[in-house]
């Protein structure tokens, strides 16, 4: 794919929710497969589509973009020797790559996070207005009674109000959403937590249930309610974000001539040990003096 084709796709994505990392090469120094305007996603998996540039570059990007993808803030990343650069301006890393072509790169990898996905059941002017003013927030919200489209990152707000709670609630709770609410009173919740504790829907499950969803805003009237639910999700949301460091996958290894990171393809042994390498140039290199590479493999 071109970059345009790359921008396509990333769209297709974000509109199926999907989670991933846009890279694109905003600078370069020749000679340098990736140029200007090359462009690639990154999935949560680790999966590249597009071009960035070539072997010394895209492990790289991967493992950044997905670290970068995890903790949900983007990144300016200079490709290339050290030395050459000088002075680097705050906010942007220094990748050390040593690729024979001694070329450079300046890539910034955007984090791109799929809107909320609200799913309200219900036909109240409540959940008409629970959904209106999620969309106004930017979120994929939707009324369903069946629920078809909620998946384990989604947020379920059964708002049936005495409509068939007991088995929408159920339905809710088999596809195990991010948040499962339901509207109504203290007693009306524990009626039909009651009920489907005696059908026989584990504990723990009914335990996941907010009821009454919705932060405590006193005597309101139903759209009210609408804002009070919205609330409680928006708060949900920001609390929910954890840094996670993503570990260097286990088709990923160090060469042990350049210090790069490199993907497990085109070994050479030595001892039993397999080594990899980022070109032809360290290849040699190992092979010309093993003992002295191996050691450093073991230091890293």
């Amino acid at each position: 794919m071109d970059g345009w084709d790359v921008l396509a796709e990333a769209g297709d994505r974000a509109r199926r929710g999907e989670a991933f990392a846009l890279a694109t090469v905003v600078w370069r120094e020749g000679p340098s497969s990736g140029k200007e305007g090359c462009r690639a996603i990154v999935t949560e998996d680790g999966e590249l589509h597009g071009w960035i540039g070539g072997a010394c570059a895209e492990p790289v990007v991967l493992r950044e973009a997905r670290q970068a993808l995890a903790e949900g803030t983007p990144r300016l990343l200079l490709l290339g020797t050290p030395d050459r650069f000088g002075s680097v301006p705050d906010g942007m890393t220094v990748v050390p790559i040593s690729c024979q072509s001694e070329g450079a790169l300046e890539i910034y990898v955007e984090p791109v996070v799929p809107a909320p996905h609200l799913v309200v059941a219900g036909r109240s002017p409540l959940a008409h207005t629970l959904v209106a003013l999620a969309t106004a927030l930017g979120w994929r919200a939707e009324l369903s009674e069946d629920l078809a489209s909620v998946t384990e990152r989604s947020y379920v707000v059964v708002a049936t109000q005495g409509h068939h709670d007991e088995e929408t609630l159920e339905r809710a709770l088999t596809r195990n959403p991010a948040y499962v609410g339901l509207v109504g009173s203290r007693k009306r919740g524990e009626a039909v937590l009651g009920y489907l504790a005696d059908r026989g829907v584990p504990a723990e499950r009914l335990a996941r249930v907010q009821v009454p969803a919705g932060v405590d805003l006193g005597a309101v009237e139903h759209r009210e309610i609408a804002v009070a639910v919205l609330a409680e999700l928006v708060r949900l949301r920001a609390a929910a974000r954890p840094v996670r460091v993503v570990e260097r996958v286990a088709e990923e290894a160090l060469d042990p001539v350049c210090g790069m990171t490199v993907a497990r393809r085109d070994p050479v042994e030595c001892d039993g040990v397999a080594y990899y390498f980022c070109c032809a140039g360290c290849r040699d290199a190992f092979r010309r003096d093993p003992a002295a590479y191996a050691k450093k493999e073991s230091r890293c």
